[in-house]
């Protein structure tokens, strides 16, 4: 199985690309705030040098200016209070130094050589800042003025600023490198424990998909700890997620076994079913075939028909529960309950004339339905066979017919022994009998266990509804049907009771 490693790889590897993704960010953001320092430390800096530069640059041309007559004189430079690595140059009206001296410390000014004074050419007396790099001397920062002829060029060495800048770059990548590892060990710690959920979450995925989920018991599987399904979270929200999914897809495993089970008692019992007319068809043939036997031919093909009609009818309940469970349309056409039910009391009374039939209608507007007449006159019937065929004679059974605003329901009850509590819920599944526990007539013939489960699907086919309550002396089957679209109308209420004596 390589299923876990996979999964503690695509772990490390996504806890490694969000340190990288947040490093990269804190990069990124100290890099800029350090840039933006230094830029704006160095432009504060270089302007307060560019204002002794000029300072310097209007004092040098006030001592030009006593001796104008001289357009290379630098005698201005003995003056004390000059700095030192003051530079100054008299310049012609090109841009062309003509003389050119250094004050320094403690020293008389030294001239300039001819490469230095050459670094000078071309600066144009306009009293903008120029950088110029002066062999020997290093970087300078000069201005020249031009007052009534008289051109004079001063500068000042930029050592200090170049020196305050390059610590300021120094110390910020210190300060930075060292904010930079405290602050990836820090995210490196939240982002490990950040991702521990969705490493619990991963461990429970594994497990599941390691579970032989074509056999064995559908449930137990692994679920998602309560502390990783916090919906607070993203993290969260994948483990409940989790959750729900491996709970649908036990409910679905169990109503798959729950499917196959009823799929392998199903056919157990048709062919259980089939098998005994069959073998009673064979029987009888083979005494015909024989000629000779205790039963008479007529006998033997009368019980021969007997059994091929009870073969025929439950292959034809069977194969309509099949159509009805592909959801084959049914014929639709306007069918008058009413009628129905009152047709089908009759019918039972001539095929039960121990039992009390009644009728009633119970109808503030016309019992009309969209449906198959046919199937729903099987309906009915299956419900009233039932009651014939699952209870004593002398029983009493009562067919309603009521209508409500948008459906039409009929109710057949009887005052029987009732459904046994254990059968209750089952007592619309296929071939579900209740001969064991419910009296039957003594003249009955023995059900296949389909009657109702024909009449639920039928019902259903209808958009309709099947419920059954029983206690004890009253079992109430109720058939809720919608109403057709157009029917209309509020005749006047009217009910009808038809009672055959027992």
């Amino acid at each position: 199985m390589t299923v876990g490693p996979r999964t503690r790889t695509r772990g490390r590897s996504l806890r490694t690309r969000m340190l990288v993704l947040v490093t990269v960010t804190l990069v990124a953001v100290c890099a800029a705030m350090g840039l933006t320092t230094v830029l704006a430390q160095r432009a504060y800096l270089v302007g307060r040098l560019d204002d002794r530069v000029s300072d310097a640059a209007e004092r040098g041309v006030s001592g030009a200016a006593l001796h104008p007559g001289l357009p290379a004189d630098l005698t201005f430079l003995d003056d004390n209070g000059h700095p030192a690595g003051l530079l100054a140059a008299r310049l012609d009206d090109r841009g062309t130094v003509l003389s050119a001296a250094v004050v320094r410390q403690d020293a008389p000014p030294r001239d300039l050589t001819a490469a230095q004074r050459t670094a000078l050419n071309g600066i144009t007396a306009d009293g903008s800042a120029h950088t110029r790099t002066v062999p020997g001397l290093g970087t300078y920062r000069v201005t020249a003025l031009d007052a009534d002829g008289i051109r004079v060029l001063t500068g000042l060495p930029m050592d200090d600023v170049l020196d305050t800048i390059g610590g300021l770059v120094e110390l910020e990548a210190v300060v930075a490198g060292a904010g930079l590892a405290v602050a990836g060990c820090v995210c490196a710690v939240v982002i490990r424990r950040q991702l521990r959920p969705l490493g619990r979450i991963a461990a429970t995925a594994v497990a599941v998909s390691r579970t032989p989920l074509g056999r064995g018991e559908p449930t137990g599987l692994t679920r998602v700890p309560d502390q990783d399904t916090d919906p607070g979270t993203e993290a969260g929200q994948v483990g409940a997620a989790l959750n729900r999914m491996i709970d649908h897809v036990e409910a679905s495993l169990a109503e798959r076994r729950r499917g196959e089970e009823r799929m392998r008692r199903f056919l157990a019992d048709a062919s259980h079913e089939l098998r005994t007319p069959l073998a009673s068809i064979a029987g009888y043939a083979e005494l015909m075939n024989r000629g000779t036997g205790p039963i008479e031919p007529v006998l033997a093909w009368r019980r021969v028909s007997a059994e091929s009609a009870r073969m025929t009818g439950l292959v034809e309940d069977l194969l309509l529960l099949a159509r009805l469970d592909e959801g084959r349309p049914l014929h639709s056409a306007e069918v008058d309950l009413a009628a129905l039910v009152a047709e089908a009391v009759w019918d039972a009374r001539a095929a039960g004339a121990g039992h009390v039939w009644q009728l009633e209608l119970r109808l503030d507007a016309p019992a009309l339905v969209a449906g198959d007449e046919a199937r729903l006159r099987q309906v009915v019937a299956h419900l009233l066979a039932n009651a014939r065929v699952h209870t004593p004679a002398g029983t009493t059974v009562v067919a309603c017919v009521e209508s409500t605003g948008t459906h039409r329901v009929i109710r057949v009850r009887d005052d029987g022994p009732g459904v046994p509590p254990d059968l209750l819920p089952a007592v619309f599944e296929r071939f579900t009998r209740a001969d064991t526990s419910r009296a039957r007539s003594s003249d009955a013939a023995g059900g296949s266990g389909l009657g109702l489960a024909v009449a639920a699907a039928i019902t259903t086919a209808h958009h309709g509804r099947l419920d059954v309550t029983s206690v004890p002396g009253r079992t109430e089957f109720t058939v809720e049907l919608p109403a057709a679209p157009d029917a209309a109308g509020l005749p006047s209420p009217m009910a009808y009771r038809d009672t055959a004596p027992a």
